[in-house]
């Protein structure tokens, strides 16, 4: 089980500047992922799998960036207990949202059948790909982030 303290450790390991190289390919594996993507959803998938690897850091930025792209507060909200609430989101968005929950997980070290073919159902193979893509992004990004804990965008 992990620890958990009132203190944070002081890490302010710049790794834009550390490490250009890899910095400058996660941004550009990012745009490549996003192309084709609606924002919107995009954005929801960024904020499910910020909350199950608790990068406060992406959830401050894709949430405002979800707002900026017209997200309601309430589905912002809501998007924690999405399989809980009807009529909020849609087929499709839920079937995003399942698959991202699989890959960040990973519980059964693959992604079952059902939530694949759940989200094949809603997207074609190209923008099937780019939405693993970005789901594979995001949680690179958080795994920095929650290594390094950048300060919010607001408190820098």
């Amino acid at each position: 089980m992990t620890e958990h303290t009132t203190e944070q450790v002081t890490r302010q390991v710049d790794y834009a500047r550390q490490a250009p190289d890899v910095y400058r390919a996660m941004l550009a594996f990012s745009g490549a992922t996003a192309k084709g993507l609606d924002p919107v959803l995009a954005e929801l998938v960024k904020i499910r799998a910020s909350q199950i690897n608790r990068c406060a850091f992406c959830l401050d930025m894709h949430t405002t960036d979800a707002r900026k792209a017209g997200e309601s507060e309430q589905r912002i909200y809501l998007l924690s207990a999405w399989e809980e609430v009807t009529g909020v989101y849609t087929d499709k968005e839920r079937a995003a949202l399942a698959l991202t929950e699989a890959i960040t997980v990973l519980t059964d070290g693959f992604v079952p059948d059902a939530v694949y073919a759940r989200a094949a159902e809603h997207f074609d193979e190209q923008e099937l790909s780019r939405l693993v893509g970005a789901i594979v992004a995001i949680n690179a990004w958080n795994r920095f982030s929650v290594t390094f804990r950048p300060p919010l965008r607001g408190n820098a």
